[in-house]
Formats: structure tokens, sequence, C-alpha cells
């Protein structure tokens, strides 16, 4: 069962907490992160374009939407990307997000956590991250442009990077 849908259209896209989308260029794919992680996967062949919102690192068994986690996601997205022909080592991986967002230290940081199993599951799949821009204790906007793949990271009072 197909976990996202292959958009072609110039309208921004929204990608919702544990969603997964994917889309052709000239779209744009956009998401907003707290302690969630975005991984952003792009196919610069096909100028193809993929999204997750990741909320959790895993789904011990959960059978929720695959988009929610990171060990159900980025299988989810890799399956997506194979069914329009993209093996792994075609794709291009940045992920933002994982902050703290909360005063706490200890080992409930679920954003650090995000990042590790994100960082751990795209590691497994072969597919380096080639930038991220993660942690801190602001919130993100993020924006995957799926015509040229970048990925632009917005956080209140800092101006935006592209990643």
């Amino acid at each position: 069962m197909s976990h996202s849908t292959v958009l072609d259209t110039g309208q921004p896209i929204a990608v919702g907490m544990g969603q997964i989308r994917l889309a052709r260029g000239p779209a744009l794919l956009g998401a907003v992160l707290g302690s969630c992680v975005g991984v952003a996967l792009y196919a610069p062949r096909l100028r193809i374009g993929g999204l997750g919102h990741i909320v959790l690192p895993d789904s011990k068994g959960q059978s929720a939407s695959a988009g929610k986690f990171a060990d159900t996601a980025i299988p989810a997205m890799l399956h997506e990307f194979e069914a329009l022909g993209v093996r792994p080592s075609g794709l291009v991986a940045k992920i933002a997000g994982g902050a703290c967002m909360f005063s706490m230290s200890g080992p409930l940081q679920i954003g650090t956590a995000n990042v590790e199993a994100t960082l751990r599951i795209l590691g497994h799949a072969g597919i380096a991250v080639a930038a991220r821009d993660v942690g801190g204790t602001k919130g993100r906007r993020v924006r995957l442009d799926c015509t040229t793949g970048v990925l632009e990271v917005e956080m209140v009072g800092c101006p935006p990077q592209q990643l």
C-alpha cells in the first residue's frame, strides 16, 4: 500500500506530523518541526523529492502510520522511491529538526533520540546524509524544493539557510 502520493504541482504541500510525501519539481514540500525530524530525500535525476515528518524514533511494533516513526518512515520512503525506479544509491539525504523543546535534561530527550535513530537507519540503508541542521532549542520550518533538492531551514531570529 502506498504511504504517499507523487504530486506534480507548483503549490506548496504541507507535510504534517507522521506523514510522508513525494513530489516532482516544481513542488515545494514543507513542515514545521520541533523535536520531530524532517527527512528529505531527493532523486536528482528525476527531480523527485520526498519529505518525512518523523515524530518518534521507534515504532516498537505499533501499527500506526508508517511515517510516524524513524524505523518505519525511512523504509517506507525508500519503498516509494524504489516503486518509481530510484534506488537508495540514487538519493541525496538531508535532515533537520530534533530540537530540545523543553528545558529538561536527562534520558527523555526525544529530539536527540529522533536524530540518532534517523541517522542510524539512513546509515543502515547505505544513504549518507549530505547536510543537517539538528538539535538546539528552537523549532524549525523546512521547505524542500523538488526541482533543485535544496532544503531551506528557518528558525526564529535566524536568517534562513539552504542545505
